[in-house]
């Protein structure tokens, strides 16, 4: 699926959005490498993020297959 280009800004965006918070949260001693950035990321996504992606998408299915069922 091709993103629009209004769509790619839109996401870069909210994208800088929680980039801000998540460094806000995060103690200064865990990004002074690239690796401890990496790593430090990488565990704020997986505690932060992905489970809101999992659960918006998950309702979303459930709503589509809802609407399947009622036609």
């Amino acid at each position: 699926m091709t993103m629009t280009p209004e769509d790619k800004k839109l996401l870069a965006d909210h994208i800088k959005a929680i980039a801000k918070i998540l460094y806000k949260n995060t103690p200064p001693e865990k990004i002074e490498t690239l690796e401890e950035i990496e790593t430090t990321v990488r565990d704020q996504v997986l505690e932060h993020v992905s489970p809101q992606i999992t659960f918006f998408l998950s309702e979303k299915r459930r709503e589509q297959n809802l609407d399947a069922s009622e036609r």
